[in-house]
Formats: structure tokens, C-alpha cells, sequence
């Protein structure tokens, strides 16, 4: 990077660049000198700063010119972090005196205006509103850092301003986050009456302006340079325009706009939701607008130094306020790592930053690290199961980077809880997720503190072998063969002699069911080293699997082989089944019916196992399509390019051709015979480029439409599957139409035993138990809901977690999933699940 370079990314940085001076003055004359000398040379790549202005005018002209065809671009391409970054470039470049502050009010005008008329229920369409929201939620966020000018300069236009929002407000639908939330609550009114996003960011600007427009939390180093400043030229800002809004549904129905609304959603997504899992006197020193501010300091740093976490930290703790923020830093972390429908960014990089920022604040941030996970233990029964899989998959990494130390001791209790409490399934997955990143003795050394613990680390054991051959058991007829396929293998024998060995030898024989589990269980164990070994046994001998599997039927009967092979390793099982879908040995179908299965779906609320390999295999198939999409848009850009490019050639020929030439003396039709032939073989090469693309186009959109065929299927199946299994085991809808009655409902045949009961003192009001047992000074809860109660809970968080998570893909077919599955016959509870999730 550039000296100059340097020099502004580190304004207001305490760093070498500026000796170690913490002065904002010094920073902006240091950096501006900088600026000054490199203009000449560098001009096209240096950001304006207000000072700049005073030196060359015409140069400031051209960024403010550039910063509008930006902005413009953003705009129609709805690139919402763009749109958000340059309306607050705009909001600091006005109070620098750079740009007139009426120029300002029209952008903002020309937003609102627009989101006025998305949400009119005559003029707009309100499916739309997601769009309107976000334009307005970016009028208020520019108010923090120059609401103070504003008000001074021009305070009618700003007045005007804030009417037309505070009307907005008044007709827009309140939001729901209604399948997004991070806790299960039960819906039945509570979230109508909470403020949403945009109601809260109004109520926090509201009184931002009852207090005079003051914000610690955002640096005003313009006013040091106040008198200079006001010498320069404020300019005009060009004028913009918002993207038409999108036509309503030729025919308006309910999943028509619901369709509408989830696309919408997509574009221009809620940028965060509060994880308020600390006690408010954690915070209470901020002001409303200073925790609104710190988010959008910590949000931007996690967005612009996405890839360079020892930066992110860094900046993270170093934030421009005046006051101490390590929980609002945690709970912002959070908030983003277990966001729905889905994180900004891959989830390892808040947990590569987390282990960064207890690095970098030993003494503080790590207790308060501790403090998020614990106060998300305690509310683990009410917390949505995606951000659960989340919370264990990044609590047992976090812990894998410091030595896996934890006060196992503090939850000890689990073991006194049923085997089905999500605290305790909570410690049990994240011990089985500790021993895929370590080894098993090694987290058993771990957990000394909590000796007991043990009984939920998974199985030490290594693969089921039933061809083994144990000691003490007597051989039988299938070891023989088993040990006979083995030594083929060794031997390097094809997969076509294999498969004649099997047709002659063991199928005419032992039949189907003997001859696929000596195969599958041989295979798997030569195949058992290590992840390498697999991949080339199936590589090499996958054809085997192919031919005594070929139909969903006997793939099953293949997965539950592997599954039994590989039963005291969930780990294994998952990417074994991952691979054979990977080389189509099995179907996501296959895949779907196993996990259906009645020894899995009594696991459903006990172990994590068969819902990894139902997320893999639904992965899948989503990735196919996801690639196949990146494909085919790539393939449509090279018949572009590659019709110019015949065109072009073909014109060069024509032109040849009909050019006249000398040849001694006389004129000749053409040019020379050389050139002639060399274009004619161009235009001919072109036009089969063209020709070999678009065959390509053709191919990769019939897969397409095949791939989204099965998906169709895929989903219908799932969904088929979950209805059936929740039909079998759900209450009847008049006991039980919400989840709260659904957690409290014990029916007659399970009827609490008095003495247990006497000890839990149910809480009548929600149903949660109070807290009763003391375990080594510490209280903790006894979890009150029955097996089949929380089996339930389990399955419909599962239900929701997949209609939020492949929202976009089960949309389009959502028409037959309402005419196959989601009919009035089937339960209540799985209805909303499924709507929840889909945000419907």
C-alpha cells in the first residue's frame, strides 16, 4: 500500500504511521499533507477529504461526479452495503462543507419518496417493502453523524424529512421476525406489540433529537477545521433516482406476493437483529444512539476487513468511543454468527475473530465470552435449532484453540436431566464435535473436572467389522468371502472381475442381502485408514456398490450397512454417505427414506447424527443446482462473446471479398488469395465456437431443468416424510395449537409422578420449571418436558430450519407442496412450522 494510502486507512488509529499520536487534528493535517504533495501523480487513485477541497475544486468536482454515477449504480443494482456506505460518505462530506446540505435533503427526499409509494397500498406494492424499509433505515443511520448540520443549517428541509418518515411509519406493515428470531417464543402475540428494526432506529433517533443531536460515539473532527473549511466551495450533488418498483403478480394471490416478499427479503435483507442475551446493566451507560453506532462500527469492520481477521480485531477494540463496550462487542459477534436465515459471512471467520479478540483482551473479552455461552446454555431449550447446530459446531472449534479448557464442572447436572433435555444434548454434541477436532482421550483428560461427564463422550471405538473375524468367534461362510474380496482387492483386481466373482460366486448363493453386506462391509474396512483410502476404494470400486445397488430400495439397505459399519463414528458415516452421493451410488431420495427410518427417527431428538446426513444430502443437491446456475449464466456471456466474435469475422471476409485489387494491372474482385484463406478459416473457426457453446448452453440447461425436477420430488418427499411422522406422534390440534400448550401438554398417559412434580414447582404462567436443585452452589433448572413432547419441538425446529434454509429453492414449489402435503389434514403445528420457516 501507498504511503498516503496508509495514512488514511489509519486515521484515528494510535499507530507508528503517525508515531503513536492518538490526536484526530494531527492525523487529518498529517495525511492531508500527504494527499497534497501525491495529487499530481496519484489523482485517480486518492479519496477526497474536506481539506482537499480548498486546494483544487475541480478535482473535488470529479470525485463528487464519480461518487454520484456510484451511487446511481448502487442504487440500480440494489447493492445495499454500497448504498449505505455512500449515503453516509455523502452525510460527513456535507459536514465538511464539500457538498450542500440541501443536496443532501434531496437524496433523502428522493428515498423516502420512493418508499412511499412502495408501501401505498393503491400506487405500490407492498410485497416490495423490505426495499422501502432499507431506504428509510439509511436516511436515519446518516442522522448520528450529521443530524447535528443538518438541523443548523437547513432545519425546515430537515423537519420536512422526518414528517415524511414518521408518516411512512404510519402506513407501513410492522415486521414480524416471525422464523427468524433467534429464540423460539411462542407466537401469540408478544412480537405484534415489540418494536421492530425501524421502529426502534426511529425511537433511538427521536430522542437523539430531544437531546440536541449529541453522539459520543461519533468523532466531529471537522470542527477543528471549522474556519478553514467554510472558505471552500460547496458543491452540488447530481440528481439520483430510485429503481422503478417491481409490477405486481399478474394475478394477485397469496403465494404470488409471498414469492414477491421472499425475493424482496433476499435483496435487501435486515442487516442484524439484537441478541439480547446479557443483562441490561451490562449496557445501560449507553445512550440509544450509541449502541445503534457501535453496531455499525463493529458491522463495517466485519465487513471490509472480511479475509484479514488480525486486522478485523484490531480495529474491532479499538473503536473511536469514549466508553468500554466488550458486551455490546459480544453480543454483535453473536448476533452475526447466528443470524437467520443465514450469516453475512462463513461462520468460521467470527469464530477465527472471537479467538483473535480474547487474544488481543485477555483480561476482559474472554470472561465475557464465557458469559455469552453460558447465558445461551441456560435459554438452549428455547433457542432455534439452526443456532444451535451453530453455537455447537463454533463452541467446540473455540474450544479446540484453547486447549479445551471449560468448567465442565458447572454443568455437570445435565447427567441428572433426561436423556432428551437440550442441555444435555448440547454438552453431548459438543463433546462428539470436540473428539472430531482432537482425539478421544484427549477430551476425556478435558473433562477430569467432571469426571461423570464421560457417559456422554461418543464411543471410543473404532469400525464395526462383522467379517472380522474376533477372537473366541467361530468363522462362518460370509468371513470366507469377505477375507476372499479383500485379497481381489489387494491383488488389483478390476471392478468388472469383481463383479462377475459376486454373480457367480455369492448372489446365486446367499442372495441380496448377504452378498450387499460382505461387499459394502470389505469395502468400507479396506477403505476404513483414513479419508484418502475411502475416496480411492469407492473411486476404484464404486461400480461394485452401482451393481448390486441400483434402485433406491437396495441403497437404503447400502446406507444402513455404512451407518451399522460406522456406528460408533458419526463423523465417518456422514462423509462415507456424503462420498457415495457424491459418486451417485446413492440418491438424496435414498438418503431421505433412511433417515425416515424407525431407528432414526426415535434419535431425532437426541442426537444431531441423522440430521448432518440430511443436511448433506439436501446441500447437495442445492450446490448442483447452485452450480449449474453459475454455469449456464457464464455460458450465456460466451454466446455473447462469441457472436460478436463471428460476426465480426464473418463481416472481415465479406469486406475482403468485395475489395478490389491490382493484380499486374488489373483490377481483381477480393484481396490477395493468402489473406482470403486465412479469413475465411476464422469466420469458420468462429461460427464452431459459436455453434460448441451454445450445444453446451443447451446440455447444461437440460440438466438444469432435470436437477430443479428432482428437487421438486426431493422436497415433495421430505416434506411427505415429516408430515407423517409428525401426524403419528403430535397431540391433537385442540390440545395443543401452539408450541407453549405443546411444552406443557403431559396428557393421561403421562401423567407426572407426584413426588417429582411436588419438586419441580412448574411455573404455571409459561410452563418453563423454576429453578429447584442446587448442584455445588449453583442452581439449575429440571427440564419438565416429556420424551414425546420434546421429540416434537426437536422435529418441528428441525422442519422450520430446512423451510428457512432452502426457502429459495422450495418457493417454486410451493403450489404443489400445498396441494400434496400442506392440506387442511395436515397438523396445525407442522403447517406454521413450515410457514414460519418459509417467512409465509
Amino acid at each position: 500500500m501507498s504511503s498516503w494510502g496508509s495514512l488514511l486507512l489509519r486515521i484515528g488509529d494510535k499507530c507508528s504511521e503517525y508515531s503513536s499520536s492518538s490526536d484526530f487534528k494531527d492525523h487529518i493535517e498529517t495525511c492531508y499533507g500527504a494527499l497534497r504533495r501525491e495529487l499530481e501523480h496519484s489523482s485517480t487513485d486518492i479519496l477526497p477529504v474536506g481539506l482537499l477541497n480548498l486546494e483544487d475544486e475541480d478535482f473535488v468536482k470529479k470525485i463528487i461526479e464519480n461518487t454520484q454515477t456510484s451511487f446511481q449504480d448502487a442504487l440500480d443494482s440494489g447493492s445495499c452495503d454500497r448504498i449505505r456506505i455512500l449515503m453516509r460518505f455523502l452525510t460527513v462530506l456535507m459536514c465538511s462543507k464539500v457538498i450542500q446540505p440541501v443536496s443532501l435533503v434531496v437524496v433523502f427526499e428522493t428515498l423516502l419518496s420512493s418508499a412511499a409509494t412502495t408501501v401505498d397500498d393503491e400506487k405500490g406494492n407492498t410485497s416490495w417493502q423490505p426495499r422501502a424499509d432499507f431506504y428509510v433505515t439509511c436516511i436515519l443511520s446518516c442522522l448520528p453523524w450529521g443530524g447535528a448540520e443538518l438541523v443548523e443549517q437547513v432545519p425546515e428541509e430537515i423537519e420536512r424529512v422526518l414528517v415524511g418518515i414518521q408518516a411512512y411509519l404510519s402506513i407501513r406493515r410492522h415486521t414480524s421476525d416471525s422464523g427468524l428470531s433467534f429464540f423460539e417464543d411462542d407466537e401469540s402475540g408478544g412480537d405484534l406489540v415489540a418494536k421492530d428494526f425501524l421502529e426502534d432506529l426511529w425511537e433511538r433517533i427521536q430522542v437523539l433529537s430531544s437531546n440536541g443531536w449529541k453522539v459520543e460515539s461519533v468523532p466531529r473532527p471537522h470542527l477543528s477545521f471549522e474556519a478553514q473549511l467554510v472558505a471552500g466551495k460547496s458543491h452540488e450533488f447530481g440528481p439520483i433516482s430510485c429503481p422503478e418498483q417491481p409490477d405486481l403478480p399478474s394475478i394477485i394471490s397469496a403465494v404470488a406476493c409471498g414469492k414477491q416478499k421472499h425475493d424482496a427479503e433476499l435483496k435487501y435483507p435486515q442487516r442484524t437483529r439484537r441478541l439480547n442475551i446479557f443483562p441490561a446493566s451490562k449496557t445501560e451507560d449507553l445512550q440509544p444512539i450509541d449502541r445503534f453506532v457501535v453496531e455499525e462500527y463493529l458491522l463495517d469492520v466485519l465487513l471490509f476487513f472480511n479475509g484479514c481477521r488480525k486486522e478485523c480485531a484490531s480495529f474491532m477494540v479499538g473503536l473511536p468511543v469514549p466508553f468500554r463496550y466488550e458486551y455490546l462487542l459480544a453480543e454483535t459477534i453473536f448476533s452475526q454468527l447466528l443470524l437467520l436465515p443465514q450469516p453475512p459471512f462463513k461462520p468460521i471467520y467470527y469464530t477465527l475473530v472471537i479467538m483473535d479478540l480474547c487474544k488481543a483482551l485477555p483480561g476482559a473479552f474472554p470472561a465475557v465470552v464465557a458469559g455469552a455461552v453460558r447465558a445461551l446454555f441456560d435459554k438452549i431449550a428455547d433457542l432455534d435449532m439452526e443456532c444451535r447446530t451453530r453455537l455447537i459446531l463454533w463452541f467446540s472449534h473455540h474450544l479446540s484453540n484453547f486447549q479445551f479448557i471449560w468448567p465442565w464442572e458447572e454443568w455437570a447436572y445435565v447427567l441428572d436431566l433426561p436423556k432428551w433435555a437440550p442441555q444435555r444434548v448440547f454438552v453431548q454434541e459438543v463433546l462428539e464435535r470436540e473428539v472430531r477436532l482432537s482425539y478421544w482421550d484427549k477430551i476425556k483428560q478435558s473433562i477430569e473436572n467432571a469426571p461423570t461427564l464421560e457417559e456422554l463422550l461418543p464411543p471410543k471405538g473404532g469400525p464395526n467389522f462383522k467379517y472380522g473375524g474376533e477372537v473366541g468367534r467361530e468363522k462362518t461362510e460370509q468371513d470366507a468371502l469377505s477375507a476372499e474380496l479383500s485379497n481381489k482387492v489387494k491383488g488389483r483386481q478390476t471392478a468388472r472381475e469383481i463383479i462377475v466373482w459376486i454373480e457367480e460366486n455369492i448372489y446365486p448363493v446367499h442372495g441380496l442381502e448377504v452378498t450387499l453386506s460382505v461387499v459394502v462391509q470389505t469395502l468400507l474396512d479396506i477403505g476404513s485408514k483414513s479419508f484418502t483410502h475411502l475416496i480411492t476404494v469407492l473411486e476404484r470400486y464404486g461400480q461394485v456398490i452401482a451393481k448390486i445397488c441400483p434402485d433406491q430400495d437396495k441403497q437404503v439397505m447400502l446406507i444402513a450397512e455404512v451407518s451399522s459399519y460406522w456406528k460408533n463414528n458419526a463423523q465417518m458415516t456422514a462423509i462415507a454417505i456424503d462420498r457415495m452421493m457424491g459418486y451417485r451410488l446413492v440418491s438424496n431420495l435414498a438418503i431421505v427414506r433412511w433417515v425416515f427410518s424407525p431407528e432414526n427417527i426415535e434419535q431425532f431428538h437426541t442426537s444431531d447424527r441423522p440430521w448432518e446426513i440430511l443436511r448433506n444430502a439436501v446441500s447437495k443437491t442445492y450446490n448442483r443446482i447452485t452450480d449449474l446456475r453459475k454455469e449456464i449464466s457464464s455460458l450465456k456471456k460466451g454466446v455473447i462473446s462469441a457472436e460478436e466474435a463471428a460476426y465480426k469475422a464473418k463481416a472481415d471476409l465479406a469486406a475482403a471479398e468485395s475489395k478490389l485489387t491490382l493484380v499486374e494491372g488489373e483490377p481483381v474482385l477480393g484481396e490477395n488469395p493468402a489473406r482470403l484463406k486465412h479469413l475465411k478459416t476464422e469466420a469458420e473457426k468462429t461460427k464452431e465456437e459459436e455453434v460448441t457453446i451454445r450445444d453446451s448452453l443447451e446440455a447444461k440447461e437440460a440438466l438444469l431443468a432435470r436437477a430443479l425436477d428432482e428437487n421438486e420430488v426431493l422436497f415433495l418427499s421430505l416434506y411427505n416424510n415429516f408430515s407423517n411422522v409428525l401426524m403419528e406422534r403430535l397431540p391433537d390440534a385442540s390440545r395443543a395449537g401452539t408450541l407453549q400448550e405443546l411444552k406443557t401438554n403431559h396428557g393421561d398417559s403421562m401423567a407426572l409422578d407426584l413426588e417429582e412434580s411436588s419438586a419441580m414447582e412448574v411455573d404455571d404462567e409459561n410452563g418453563r420449571p423454576k429453578k429447584s436443585r442446587s448442584n455445588g452452589g449453583r442452581t439449575t433448572n429440571i427440564y419438565n418436558v416429556r420424551e414425546k413432547e420434546q421429540w416434537c419441538l426437536s422435529t418441528l425446529g428441525y422442519v422450520k430450519a430446512f423451510s428457512r434454509q432452502y426457502a429459495s429453492e422450495i418457493w417454486p414449489h410451493i403450489e404443489k407442496l400445498d396441494v400434496e402435503v400442506l392440506t387442511e389434514d395436515a397438523h396445525p403445528l407442522f403447517r406454521k412450522a413450515v410457514y414460519s420457516g418459509l417467512r409465509r
